[in-house]
């Protein structure tokens, strides 16, 4: 049963988001000003109108309500909060009276489960550079070696709260400056001053031959990670100094000041007990905040929250720039808009190369429908260029059906399945030794998810798998469209399905081997067709219609040109042999039987495969809740039938037959 509260803050009563989570949290909201009845008292923070509440009532019990240390991508009621702080004691801000924060800090005795979690989570937030807002990613880091002095929006509820004023910014880049002479000082001025809406302690006339006022747009931790020594008054950034290894000097009395990992200039008396950074973090991020994931609808814990708005964030760091689209089909439009936040659609390469040079934007064309000069005509533009193409957990049917993709991926250097120039998927594989055990974490768990499930790329659910003979090693040879662009650009000497059958026969006489053919061949929309007799006399079953992941759970071995069913086979820890160079060949996880291309050649894990292929590569957008979101929630959706497509698609769909000679209608 929720607990009834009393609210003034229109904030709190008439924005949706916010009032889900607060619903969530537990608490029914009523409109305020009225008699009480014993009701608690919910208040935002310490703002001025909960200041009159508080004076009006000044026995209520009060429930304050604050954004978490990890909130949303931008700032403001348009970007709702993935958390909420709610205290029934205090307020974490306010050092003058204990919050349930603090008290939580000094009295809780975390295990070792939590202890791990707050490493992890701690690694997570820095790798992805999270922050408690999100609007620009990692990247962009100035010349390391300068002491960070970290500025405030004057009159923020923080500053007073932490036993703190103007003067206290003074003091700290007075400290700053004696105890650091002849070092490089960055004044870090807040983003909402930054962006013209509030005004700060310092300004140009602070800076001197070895201070600057420095407000680029740059990721939190990229700064911090540069600097030598940190200053701070309460910015959460202290807070964040402290996770990223620093030991900052701090000037109030912030919710972080006084457990052992700051030099602080006041005293804290109520806080006598010496913290690890883990148990810091343990204490604000996981035990304090009731945490809400917004596409699922319902509460969660930290690590979903924060993969959440990873997701949200990257969907906002990809639409900085105008995006003209090329050679996307119209019934794939809708979708695409939703990945590429205002994409305008185009006819041809010269009107999306023109209009994206005089806008500042740039040009993404769906990969199979790039000529061969648009590259050239980009970069002579200096126009940036993006590949699109469906992701790997795509949808519950087929593209050629017209089913909409849940996934998409967006390639600056390539494409994922033409391997003869670099793809950034390459470069993520070949950068994935160097993950946190945080994220490989995260893909072991994403590809036990889809074990568990069954889940794969199309999901077209058949029947059982046959039973094959015991004691006969079994090959599932996948059939594919053998003028799809994997098989054009990835194939080596074996490239048509028949080829593919005389190959795995010849290597393996006494095997029994299954051959599957392709759906989008069966539905006689694509080319790569075996007569039932050709493929016979190679192989020992063909398999129509069974459920993709039940056959290869049944078999030993897959032979594949550049199937995508490789792929998922690897995941299910099977062995797979390649006649082509698919993006999951040359990494030490198959046999390979064309050469190792020189770029690749590096020994992977399967899980950083996994985590480079399906977290980091594609982005994923929630037909539910109509939102960025994770793989993890895709894999969801896929297992329970909740990506079909929309009722105008299946009316197309039907009437597709009727047009297959005429395709430019679907363009």
């Amino acid at each position: 049963m929720r607990k009834r509260i009393s609210v003034f803050s229109a904030g709190l009563v008439f924005s949706r988001p916010l009032r889900r989570v607060i619903r969530a949290a537990g608490y029914s909201l009523s409109i305020g000003w009225f008699r009480q009845h014993n009701r608690d008292i919910g208040v935002w923070g310490r703002i001025p109108m909960s200041w009159r509440v508080l004076s009006r009532w000044p026995l209520s019990r009060v429930v304050t309500f604050e954004d978490a240390f990890l909130r949303s991508v931008l700032p403001g009621l348009g970007s709702p909060p993935c958390g909420l702080n709610i205290d029934d004691v205090g307020v974490h801000f306010e050092a003058r009276s204990p919050s349930r924060l603090e008290e939580i800090l000094q009295t809780t005795d975390f295990d070792a489960n939590l202890l791990v979690r707050a490493d992890r989570g701690r690694a997570f937030l820095r790798h992805y550079g999270l922050s408690k807002y999100n609007a620009v990613p990692r990247g962009v880091r100035s010349e390391a070696g300068y002491v960070l002095v970290i500025d405030q929006v004057a009159g923020d509820a923080s500053i007073a709260g932490g036993l703190a004023d103007a003067g206290s910014f003074a003091r700290m880049l007075a400290a700053a400056r004696a105890e650091n002479p002849e070092e490089r000082i960055i004044i870090r001025t807040h983003p909402a001053v930054q962006s013209g809406d509030k005004r700060g302690h310092f300004s140009e006339a602070d800076e001197d031959e070895n201070t600057v006022l420095s407000s680029t747009p740059i990721n939190p931790w990229d700064l911090l990670e540069g600097a030598s020594k940190v200053y701070c008054v309460s910015s959460q950034m202290g807070f964040e100094a402290i996770l990223a290894g620093h030991r900052p000097v701090v000037f109030g009395v912030p919710f972080y000041a006084g457990w052992g990992l700051s030099d602080d200039l006041q005293e804290t008396p109520r806080r006598n007990r010496k913290l690890s950074v883990d148990e810091l973090f343990a204490g604000a991020m996981l035990v304090y905040p009731f945490w809400y994931d917004h596409a699922r609808r319902r509460a969660c814990e930290f690590e979903d929250a924060s993969q959440q708005l990873l997701a949200q964030a990257r969907h906002h760091w990809g639409g900085a720039w105008p995006v003209y689209a090329l050679g996307m089909r119209m019934w794939k439009r809708w979708n695409v808009a939703r990945f590429l936040r205002g994409a305008i659609f185009v006819k041809t390469e010269s009107e999306a190369v023109a209009k994206a040079r005089k806008s500042g934007g740039k040009v993404v064309v769906w990969a199979s429908a790039e000529s061969s000069g648009l590259a050239d005509m980009c970069k002579t533009a200096n126009v940036p260029l993006q590949r699109m193409e469906d992701g790997f957990l795509r949808s519950t049917g087929l593209g050629a059906e017209l089913t909409p993709a849940a996934s998409l991926v967006l390639d600056d250097r390539g494409i994922y399945y033409d391997p003869v120039k670099p793809s950034q998927l390459e470069f993520l594989i070949s950068k994935s030794p160097d993950l946190p055990t945080c994220a490989i974490d995260r893909a072991a768990a994403l590809r036990a998810k889809i074990l568990e499930t069954g889940v794969s790329k199309y999901n077209l659910k058949g029947a059982e798998a046959p039973e094959f003979p015991v004691g006969r090693r079994i090959i599932l040879v996948p059939g594919q469209v053998e003028d799809d662009a994997s098989i054009q650009r990835g194939a080596g000497i074996v490239r048509t399905n028949l080829e593919l059958l005389q190959a795995a026969r010849a290597a393996h006489p006494k095997a029994y081997i299954v051959y599957k053919p392709h759906p989008d061949v069966l539905a006689g929309l694509r080319e790569g067709a075996v007569t039932r007799q050709a493929a016979l006399n190679l192989c020992d079953r063909i398999v129509e219609t069974a459920d993709v992941t039940k056959l290869i759970e049944a078999s030993d071995e897959v032979w594949t040109m550049t199937s995508l069913l490789g792929f998922e086979a690897l995941l299910r820890g099977k062995q797979v042999t390649c006649l082509g160079q698919p993006f999951y060949a040359g990494w030490g996880l198959t046999k390979d039987r064309d050469p190792i291309l020189e770029r690749r050649g590096l020994n992977v894990s399967l899980d950083q495969l996994v985590h480079a292929t399906l977290i980091d590569y594609p982005s994923y957008h929630d037909p539910v809740s109509n939102l960025p979101c994770t793989p993890e929630l895709i894999v969801d959706r896929l297992a329970s039938g909740l990506t079909r497509k929309p009722i105008r698609l299946r009316v197309l769909a039907k009437l597709q037959g009727s047009f297959v000679g005429h395709a430019s209608i679907w363009r």
